[in-house]
């Protein structure tokens, strides 16, 4: 699933808009909807984004054996 599409699903279970959740950001949902259509977020975007939204953004990789490399966030 693309961020995106993430993004979008994350909207719908906070019960907010994208508007509203570029609102919170400080952004324009114009700028939003640019950034969501070029998928172009960084890390610390993402975790702004699950702040805005009283959730907790998680980013890791899992290797074939199971163990996972997790990041600082």
């Amino acid at each position: 699933m693309r961020i995106s599409e993430q993004i979008k699903i994350l909207c719908v279970r906070a019960n907010i808009s994208t508007a509203e959740l570029a609102r919170r950001l400080g952004q324009s949902p114009q700028n939003l909807n640019a950034k969501l259509k070029r998928e172009s977020f960084t890390v610390a975007e993402l975790e702004k984004i699950a702040e805005a939204v009283d959730a907790k953004f998680e980013r890791n990789f899992i290797l074939s054996n199971g163990d996972k490399v997790k990041g600082d966030a």
